[in-house]
């Protein structure tokens, strides 16, 4: 696709809008790339931007752009831009981490915890996903595993944020979803120390003691602090799923509050891409099919798909193997051409490390040349620590 910069008002009816001067969020309008259809549309869209990116290509729009206009390709960014913007979520990351382990430690103890603590760390890893989704998505994807029990609520609470953002909830509402997303395991506070540490799968009696922890918590969280009741109906309710098979209510379809089917989506998602000691990591395209195999049974069919179109097919920080056996990193995502993202070619096609990488946009290659992604790869393959790169 070639993007062709355009004052809103030089529109004509008939073009491609594909992107905009700012982002798609900070404007009212419904859809991520649409079709301008009249001239009330040309003005609507002016009031809200100066300039719009339209796909020469795109057959209504190829008819009305002149000889004069220039198409405008996305340079290649360094990745440094991007490892800057990782670093800087990593430290938010890790903030966030912290006071979530404080608040455990305390409810575990039988102390009172200071909630708002955790809310105060998580609205500025809220805010890095504003500034680069990228790179705030690829941080969570590629950082080395700490405490699981920490990591995965702050985990959740950036998927959840990340889809919350492609749907288009208001900023207080994505605050709500990230602390519950965060809180979402409080309950396990309360449980037998063995079962924490247990590192084989469970047995019967072992699982009906753990899915009690949504309700625990939702309790713990409701007598320890005043506390938003949105909150409290995520922690119960995100092991619920929509064909009532879920815990610890069994409650199904619209009975399961927005927000805490959205969590549940995200920490299915997560905990499928994460390692534990009783199951090895998934590459994020297998977690997604399986998500794509539950929709309209476990999960929300809508949200199922907005998530996929907000961290792409091959998302950002994943390692992919190309058709011509290179190997390299996804750095970029094409918003209308999922499965041509930008890639780092880091190995060439020996499995030999590159002395320069290449950074080569998937959208944007000569016919004669073309490479695609065949399979993505799970982290660490042929050596590659993808951490090096931008972290």
């Amino acid at each position: 696709m070639r993007l062709v910069k355009l004052p809103a008002m030089s529109l004509q009816p008939g073009m491609f809008i594909a992107e905009l001067d700012r982002p798609w969020l900070e404007t009212p309008f419904a859809l991520q790339g649409f079709v301008v259809r009249d001239s009330n549309e040309i003005l609507y869209v002016s009031r809200y931007v100066d300039h719009v990116y339209v796909d020469a290509d795109y057959l209504g729009t190829r008819q009305h752009l002149s000889l004069c206009t220039e198409p405008t390709h996305r340079p290649p960014r360094e990745r440094l831009e991007l490892k800057a913007d990782m670093q800087a979520a990593k430290v938010c990351f890790e903030n966030a981490a912290a006071a979530l382990d404080t608040v455990f430690d305390s409810l575990r103890a039988g102390r009172e915890s200071d909630i708002q603590s955790v809310q105060e760390a998580i609205n500025p890893l809220i805010k890095t996903i504003f500034r680069n989704q990228e790179a705030t998505a690829a941080l969570v994807r590629l950082k080395e595993s700490g405490d699981y029990r920490f990591e995965h609520g702050v985990s959740m609470a950036v998927w959840a944020a990340i889809l919350g953002r492609q749907i288009g909830l208001p900023a207080d509402d994505l605050e709500t979803l990230a602390l519950g997303c965060a809180l979402s395991d409080v309950g396990m506070t309360q449980l037998p120390q063995q079962l924490l540490h247990h590192t084989e799968a469970l047995d019967d009696s072992q699982r009906r003691i753990v899915r009690a922890h949504p309700a625990m918590g939702s309790e713990l969280l409701a007598e320890s602090s005043r506390i938003n009741f949105e909150v409290l109906a995520i922690v119960e309710n995100h092991h619920e799923r929509l064909d009532g098979s879920g815990y610890p209510r069994g409650v199904e379809g619209a009975a399961i509050p927005l927000l805490a089917r959205i969590a549940g989506l995200v920490d299915t998602y997560d905990a499928m891409i994460k390692p534990r000691p009783w199951a090895t990591a998934r590459t994020s395209h297998d977690a997604v099919q399986e998500l794509i195999d539950a929709k309209d049974v476990l999960f929300q069919g809508a949200l199922v798909e907005q998530f996929i179109q907000a961290i792409g097919l091959f998302p950002t920080g994943t390692l992919v193997e190309l058709n011509s056996g290179e190997v390299g990193i996804v750095t970029r995502q094409n918003q209308t051409r999922r499965l041509k993202p930008e890639v780092v070619v880091v190995l060439d096609r020996e499995r030999e490390r590159l002395d320069a990488v290449e950074i080569l946009d998937l959208a944007n290659q000569s016919p004669d040349q073309e490479r695609w992604i065949t399979r993505e790869l799970l982290p660490g393959s042929f050596g590659v620590d993808s951490e090096e790169y931008f972290l």
